[in-house]
């Protein structure tokens, strides 16, 4: 699994999804003049970009650094460093709201990284995340793995990936020390105008489900293919792709 790719080939894997969440998640988020939020695993910046509009002062941090140099060409003018959630370069305090969207599920310890997190958020802050509903099937990856598990029914999908069911969130959140926690979910909307438009990005090595349709031959990628072109209906079609997210109290 890798997101050590180029902020085009994420954008147009996932950013049509991912954007129109950011707004959603911003619109649940504490705002209001003077607060200062940190993103955490900013990507190329679909959440930041949002953020910059609700907030006076705005930091980012990513792992991954082809993300971290696509967001400082962004957002020049924004405090963005390489760093993972489990160990954030910033004070206790620093922030009054830590928001980390479609990350906890892969950080290497989601309980530390919301941890950390609720560290460098001031007393009374707000942490908050989101993640896509895998394990519900409503994510925008469910039709693909359905597909990839009707041609390898030993094929492991992302739903096992923390935060993922339902309460989970709540449950990392409350292990992390968070108090007053809510949960919630959102749900975005996009359009495809063609089959390859929505299959093309699958091809570019992004994520679990990149990585998988890299490692298969010809044959069986192209089995997949099919298999995804029979579930889905008829182009111009369009995804429902719902996120549970969850805010709590440092």
């Amino acid at each position: 699994m890798s997101f050590d790719v180029g902020a085009d080939a994420y954008g147009r894997f996932m950013g049509r999804y991912s954007e129109p969440l950011a707004a959603a998640f911003v619109g649940v988020l504490d705002s209001g003049a003077g607060r200062r939020v940190l993103d955490v695993g900013c990507g190329p910046g679909a959440l930041t970009a949002e953020l910059v509009k609700e907030f006076e002062a705005a930091s980012a941090v990513d792992p991954s650094e082809s993300f971290v140099v696509a967001a400082q060409a962004r957002f020049p003018q924004l405090d963005v460093r390489r760093a993972a959630a489990e160990a954030l370069p910033f004070d206790n305090d620093a922030f009054d709201v830590a928001a980390a969207q479609l990350v906890v599920h892969f950080m290497t310890d989601p309980v530390a990284g919301l941890t950390e997190m609720a560290r460098v958020t001031r007393p009374n802050g707000q942490v908050a995340a989101s993640v896509w509903d895998h394990a519900g099937g409503k994510g925008p990856l469910s039709l693909f793995w359905q597909a990839a598990r009707d041609v390898d029914p030993q094929v492991t999908d992302e739903s096992a990936l923390a935060g993922t069911r339902e309460g989970q969130l709540a449950e990392l959140f409350e292990r992390a020390g968070l108090h007053d926690v809510e949960c919630g979910v959102l749900t975005v909307h996009v359009e495809f105008a063609t089959f390859d438009d929505w299959w093309q990005p699958f091809t570019f090595g992004v994520g679990p489900a990149g990585a998988h349709v890299l490692g298969l031959g010809d044959e069986q990628r192209q089995t997949l293919q099919d298999r995804c072109a029979q579930l889905l209906p008829r182009a111009p079609f369009e995804i429902a792709a719902s996120a549970w997210f969850a805010l709590g109290r440092v």
